[in-house]
């Protein structure tokens, strides 16, 4: 195997901030007749003829095995005695610029993940204290006190721990990863539980044998370069503790989308419909991060022939909940004629219309030669 010089930054100091079921706990703290039940958000299912899609959901209702981007009767038949609750978007942003307000007393640097989650770089910070753990420590404290929620904390050297740390100990924990643990941490840790592994990707590091971080750790870089491009190399990186990639503001884009290929060919309009649920939950989760609403939605869809179909449709209203989007992508999906025999090889929403636009709506047919 050959050695590669691995440049590892561990002088910064990086702290991730996740809110404990968000939009669940702002439900239960504003009305604590709810406290210590099951919450969804999300519209009840027995209410819109089975449609909708989960957004989020206490972790009472979680030990049912409910999670987000599920869909809404999967939920109800999993726990029928469950509160559901359609949400409130604006009520969420408020408190979400409530938490901002608290990073804002200890660092400018601040890079919001998505409305109920941000890294902070607390290397310099405005107590001048060189303690990132006091910092996530003083943090907790703030948002329990004056908003009456909890979050959960990771403290490391770069964004990757950080966030890694953050998912450890839920709710209202708080994870350390020095640089001298990190290796030792992250061999012990399953893939699937690395931040950027998705689903479609741990079958495929199973075959080649990696289950853990070690198994990582362990592989030539060249063969995960090989099989999976950059993301190969960067997985291995990562493996090994190292992410240099900085904390950075939020930046205003004109459009927000998500598009995913499919080794396995999607046939059934269910199995569609589930991905495109899916694919408007990750829209949402980046629109919130950077307070967005547009009004326009792009649909791509891709056949195993690679034909694409691009439909995009201007519904007027701003997009401010998952399951609103999600019905505006899949009665898009459902104008069109699908041709199930072909399969759908990706699919892709998008949504866009963030400022006044006179853009014409129309359909789009390409054919890859």
């Amino acid at each position: 195997m050959l050695e590669f010089p691995l440049i590892n930054d561990t002088s910064r100091k990086i702290i991730h901030i996740d809110m404990d079921a968000f939009f669940a706990s702002v439900e239960v703290r504003d009305n604590p007749k709810l406290k210590g039940k099951p919450v969804i958000i999300a519209r009840n299912p027995l209410q819109t003829g089975g449609r909708g899609v989960v957004s989020t959901c206490s972790y009472e209702a979680r030990a049912f095995g409910i999670h987000s981007a599920m869909s809404s009767k999967e939920a109800y038949d999993l726990c029928p005695q469950a509160v559901f609750i359609p949400g409130n978007y604006e009520k969420y942003t408020k408190v979400s610029k409530q938490v901002r307000e608290i990073f804002a007393r200890y660092t400018d640097k601040v890079e919001a993940a998505s409305i109920d989650e941000a890294y902070l770089d607390v290397t310099d910070n405005k107590l001048a204290s060189h303690s990132a753990i006091k910092i996530a420590k003083l943090i907790q404290h703030d948002i329990f006190v004056e908003l009456q929620l909890t979050c959960s904390a990771g403290v490391s050297y770069n964004k990757f721990l950080a966030k890694i740390a953050s998912d450890y100990q839920k709710p209202h924990g708080l994870t350390v990863i020095l640089p001298e643990d990190a290796k030792n941490f992250l061999a012990t840790l399953p893939i699937e539980k690395f931040h950027g592994v998705g689903k479609a990707t741990v079958p495929k590091l199973n075959e080649l044998g990696v289950r853990f971080g070690a198994d990582l750790q362990a592989m030539n870089p060249l063969d995960l370069a090989e099989r999976f491009g950059v993301y190969g190399w960067e997985l291995y990186l990562k493996a090994n503790g190292i992410h240099n990639s900085k904390v950075i503001n939020s930046r205003k884009r004109k459009s927000v989308g998500k598009e995913r290929t499919y080794g396995k060919l999607l046939y059934s309009t269910d199995a569609i419909k589930g991905e495109l649920a899916r694919l408007s939950e990750m829209v949402m989760k980046s629109m919130r991060a950077h307070d967005l609403r547009g009004n326009i939605v792009v649909l791509k869809l891709r056949y195993s022939d690679f034909t694409t179909l691009t439909k995009r449709k201007n519904f007027g209203e701003k997009i401010v909940q998952t399951e609103q989007l999600f019905q505006m992508a899949e009665d898009i999906f459902d104008e069109l004629d699908y041709k199930e025999k072909l399969g759908v090889r990706l699919l892709g929403v998008t949504v866009s219309g963030f400022e006044p636009t006179s853009e014409v709506l129309d359909i789009q047919w390409t054919k890859k030669e």
